[in-house]
């Protein structure tokens, strides 16, 4: 329940001590070993009072099955609940208590939404710094209680952005998300359009974001390896919907580098996401799809498929990614495991 929040001081104190990350720990189980192992992904959860009370028994309904790391794709709360400092570091306590690796990245409901009355009125780009503070403190590390290291674009603000390799898998958890990635209008604090602060935050975080992408792919080709995965929060293909140009606008410079790189690539290219909160899978990017007119961009992908994972209400299980051994027909498989409770 919400009442977590308010728990003791000696209680936090407690809970901030067992789930600390063991920096000395080994590496997570599998990762490095030969032949197959499987990650896990969440995203857009907890949503609400159930749900956060819910959280840590989901978190160790994970940890029983062992996966090498898991990626949280972004909104750790709903987008009409307050922005307020003790949550984060909530959150961050319940990450911690992953016993391998949690990769996250930022989504919308965590920041740029908290321009919202009913999120407390914040600036987004203050609650962006604050969401950096708590959750990349120690850049180029994961967090969880075996953590990992990553590549992180630290050097240019974006810790955020990371990349790392797993037995011939290069991955990219980047931060893009929902609200036109930012460039909507903060209504909730007398807004009509995007700032100035914003848009420069944008454009920025977006380059970040386009160059990590194109790290991950850098190494596969370079590594000769088997697949590239790319990790984000928004839903930039979302079928639940018919969007207008300022819903998605931002996005098109990605689209466009995710076609060109996955063109020049021979194997194959997996984009995961949340934020539209039902489980998805589809190629939005292959020959003949409306999305390619929607965007305006040049050519197609017939080799990225992607998945959206289940979240919001409809978070009741969640995503074992497994990377098969090498000669397999497919080199990631993928399996909805629901939650026992």
């Amino acid at each position: 329940m919400l009442s977590r929040l308010a728990a003791p001081l000696a209680a936090t104190a407690l809970l901030a001590a067992v789930a600390a990350p063991a920096s000395a720990a080994p590496a997570a189980s599998g990762q490095d070993k030969p032949g197959s192992y499987s990650f896990a992904v969440i995203g857009d959860v907890p949503y609400g009072a159930d749900q956060i009370a819910a959280f840590p028994g989901w978190i160790d309904q994970i940890n029983a099955a062992n996966p090498a790391f898991t990626v949280h794709v972004g909104d750790i709360k709903n987008g009409s609940t307050r922005c307020d400092n003790p949550y984060y570091g909530m959150i961050k306590d319940d990450f911690n208590r992953f016993r391998n690796p949690l990769i996250y990245t930022p989504g919308d409901n965590e920041w740029t939404d908290c321009h919202r009355a009913n999120n407390g009125g914040y600036n987004p780009l203050e609650r962006l710094s604050y969401d950096r503070s708590v959750f990349f403190a120690q850049p180029g590390t994961s967090l969880g209680q075996r953590p990992t290291k990553v590549d992180a674009d630290t050097a240019n603000g974006f810790p955020e952005n990371v990349t790392l390799r797993r037995q011939g898998v290069d991955l990219a958890v980047v931060h893009v998300v929902g609200s036109n990635d930012d460039l909507k209008p903060w209504t909730g604090i007398g807004n009509t359009t995007a700032t100035p602060a914003q848009v420069a935050e944008e454009n920025a975080r977006m380059a970040s974001s386009i160059s990590t992408v194109e790290s991950a792919f850098a190494s596969a080709k370079q590594k000769q390896d088997r697949a590239v995965a790319i990790f984000l929060q928004a839903d930039m293909f979302d079928p639940t919907y018919a969007p207008a140009w300022d819903d998605i606008s931002a996005f098109k410079p990605l689209v466009q580098t995710l076609i060109d790189q996955s063109r020049a690539f021979d194997g194959k290219v997996y984009l995961i996401n949340g934020d539209s909160h039902i489980f998805n899978a589809d190629k939005p990017l292959a020959t003949g799809s409306p999305w390619l007119t929607t965007y305006g961009v040049t050519g197609s992908a017939d080799n990225l498929e992607r998945r959206t994972v289940d979240g919001s209400s409809n978070n009741k299980d969640w995503l074992k990614v497994t990377v098969n051994r090498p000669g397999a027909a497919e080199p990631l498989s993928f399996e909805r495991v629901p939650y026992t409770s």
